[in-house]
């Protein structure tokens, strides 16, 4: 099996502030540190689906132009936090040469794995980058 190069994000308040109006999601737990420790968190919470970028982030640079990205899956099983370093990595865990399929996850800075996820990638054939550059 191929592991991919790790690759490392901490989130910032600019970064959350940044996410929620790209995508809409206001939830005060990402942006309100008074109302994300009532409800018992310790900082602020990271987008559930700013993780899943990050993971996508992992396998576009692993791919440097290779290929595509065909399938994205992630699952959630934990809250990361701003200002602490979230890692993603993964492995390659099958490929026929066109197609590959990948494990991939997250960690939060304590190497517990809060984001779980799979991916599918396609090779880019060599025809079909000649055709293109035509």
């Amino acid at each position: 099996m191929t592991d991919l190069p790790p690759l490392t994000e901490t989130t910032t308040l600019r970064r959350l502030v940044e996410y929620a109006g790209a995508s809409g999601d206001f939830y005060d737990m990402h942006y309100d540190l008074d109302f994300a420790h009532a409800l018992g968190h310790p900082d602020l919470a990271v987008h559930g689906l700013l993780k899943a970028a990050y993971l996508g982030r992992l396998v576009t640079r692993w791919l440097d132009g290779r290929g595509r990205l065909a399938v994205l899956e992630v699952s959630y099983r934990g809250m990361d936090f701003r200002d602490r370093p979230h890692t993603c990595r993964g492995r390659v865990v099958s490929t026929d040469g066109e197609r590959a399929e990948l494990e991939l996850w997250g960690e939060d800075d304590q190497g517990r794995r809060t984001t779980l996820g799979r991916a599918e990638i396609v090779y880019e054939s060599r025809a079909s980058t000649r055709r293109a550059d035509r």
